[in-house]
């Protein structure tokens, strides 16, 4: 049978508080129980997410698996004790640490990129990986590199970009491609913009390639639209809601698109950057460090950042 999260973790909470109940002695530090009642690993996939449950003596309280769905996390873990949560960055995480901050838990993001332990395991698997996170974030929420998860209106916002980015993406693809099947059969195509390419190749296509290439060309020019509409709803976007993209934006060569992209990329919490240096390291703009005895390496930047 399942066993009940909720039951497991109290009756473990219960035993620490009693441990944890040391009398006050004159001119001796008491450590102070900590603010949740145990810690949990989330191996979160795209159906089903894994949990391992540890009480505050790191020992394994239960495990198990939900659905990767809202209301099956909230019967999981709404209404219980405070616990340290542990999952990492990916496609579910942002919502899924909004619900549990929203529930009472403390949620710890981990960056995959410092979590090796996971990724490059030989016994990687679901359960597995649930058991590590919680191990990890037992021991210390350091070592997980706790990344900060954008807020809902700022992941929103940036979904606009990145839509904008795919339509662009893939209407290269398709002009290279176009390109390169004419290319096959020895003519080319007139130079020109990606703006006037479709008219353009609608007028140089061969006969033979016409049956084949006028959808794609019909393709292109419908997400040349598509991609100015975008263009406009990032300018409206950026003007109305992200004043301080204006002072951005009078940088030579600096337009609405990579001005908004800038301020939702660092809006979170522009606080935490002390010094002006340290949004470039975010970024991924800094050298790659790789330091040995009197070694010291000049390397490339690490592009660690948000693309």
């Amino acid at each position: 049978m399942k066993k009940n999260i909720s039951r497991s973790v109290e009756m473990k909470a219960t035993a620490v508080e009693r441990k944890a109940g040391v009398r006050n002695a004159p001119g001796r530090t008491v450590r102070q129980p900590p603010d949740y009642q145990a810690v949990v690993g989330l191996d979160v996939g795209d159906r089903q997410t894994h949990y391992c449950v540890l009480d505050l003596d790191g020992e394994l309280a239960v495990e198990g698996a939900v659905a990767t769905k809202e209301a099956s996390l909230r019967v999981q873990f709404e209404g219980k004790a405070r616990m340290r949560i542990a999952l990492e960055a990916g496609t579910h995480s942002p919502w899924i640490s909004r619900l549990l901050l929203e529930l009472g838990h403390d949620v710890i993001v981990a960056n995959p990129r410092n979590v090796r332990m996971i990724s490059a395991s030989d016994s990687k698997n679901d359960p597995a990986d649930a058991r590590l996170l919680a191990r990890l974030a037992h021991v210390g929420p350091e070592l997980l590199s706790p990344i900060q998860q954008r807020s809902e209106k700022t992941q929103v916002d940036l979904a606009l970009v990145r839509a904008r980015d795919v339509a662009v993406q893939s209407r290269t693809k398709i002009v290279n491609a176009v390109r390169g099947i004419v290319k096959s059969t020895g003519l080319r195509l007139p130079s020109s913009s990606t703006l006037t390419f479709a008219r353009k190749a609608k007028d140089a296509c061969p006969k033979v390639l016409r049956s084949a290439l006028l959808p794609l060309l019909r393709v292109i020019e419908e997400l040349t639209r598509e991609i100015e509409l975008y263009e406009k709803l990032v300018t409206k976007k950026a003007d109305t809601e992200y004043p301080e993209t204006k002072a951005i934006r009078t940088i030579y060569g600096v337009g609405p698109l990579t001005a908004l992209a800038f301020v939702l990329v660092l809006n979170n919490d522009r606080g935490r950057f002390q010094r002006s240096r340290d949004v470039g390291c975010y970024i991924g703009l800094r050298p790659k460090q790789r330091e040995s005895g009197q070694r010291a390496p000049q390397l490339g930047i690490t592009k660690a950042g948000d693309p």
